[in-house]
């Protein structure tokens, strides 16, 4: 089976010029011209062009996309390794839909926001370089692959976990707990077991986290929604537990 030029562009969203300029670059031959001077397409162009569409996507030029198809022999294997970038960026995008939707959503209701919430399926090198200067590269790259190595349901389900975590907190000082009572010091156990996910919840570590929920106001707002105070009462809470429970 073959198409013509015309066939082709249209049901690939391009031009018959354009695929005529990959022709005359030596990207994309025709399977056959025609006595009439058409050229026709058939299945191995078809494929050929599939793979050329998706590398201009990917910012490739046409020298860079020449070089790519005439060291890739293996059409079949190509189009693997093209499937993957594909659904990991089809991840990504829906990663990204979810997130601008708990954000206009949260944003409506007028409560807080994680950052996790706002950023997730967005360039998390943006942060890189903050958490590695507080924490050092290893949490980075170790907080970096745990985080992309979850689906939605777990990132949801992360997220609403600590959610659950602060709104106790902010229960128990509205209720005049004191931050070193049995109930409050089970919530930051709870706390620091949330943390060790992506990093071993040593002293320094929980002590260094709970000044920053105090200083930082992207953090601060996190917990302070469920009251004013509450961020400064969990960064207390876990400063108890981590001199009591912790060590380095």
């Amino acid at each position: 089976m073959e198409w013509s030029i015309q066939e082709i562009a249209r049901r690939a969203g391009t031009t018959s010029r354009t695929l005529r300029h990959y022709g005359d670059f030596g990207l994309l031959a025709p399977s056959r011209v025609g006595s009439n001077g058409y050229r026709y397409y058939g299945q191995d162009a078809l494929v050929r062009l599939q793979r050329i569409l998706l590398l201009r996507e990917l910012g490739l030029g046409l020298p860079a996309i020449k070089d790519v198809l005439e060291g890739q022999r293996d059409t079949a294997g190509a189009l693997r390794a093209h499937l993957r970038l594909l659904e990991r960026e089809h991840e990504r995008i829906g990663r990204q839909i979810a997130s601008v939707r708990t954000t206009l959503h949260k944003t409506e209701e007028g409560t807080a926001l994680m950052a996790e919430e706002v950023f997730d399926g967005f360039d998390h090198t943006a942060h890189e370089q903050e958490v590695t200067e507080r924490w050092g590269r290893d949490a980075y790259e170790k907080g970096d692959r745990w985080w992309r190595s979850l689906g939605p349901a777990e990132r949801r389900d992360h997220i609403a976990s600590h959610e659950a975590i602060a709104a106790d907190y902010g229960q128990a000082r509205r209720d005049g707990l004191a931050a070193g009572s049995g109930a409050v010091q089970d919530i930051a156990r709870r706390h620091c077991a949330w943390l060790s996910v992506t990093a071993a919840p040593t002293r320094s570590y929980v002590t260094g986290l709970g000044e920053m929920y105090v200083a930082d106001p992207r953090f601060a707002k996190n917990y302070d929604q469920y009251g004013d105070g509450t961020a400064a009462f969990v960064r207390d809470a876990l400063t108890i537990h981590a001199e009591h429970r912790l060590s380095d």
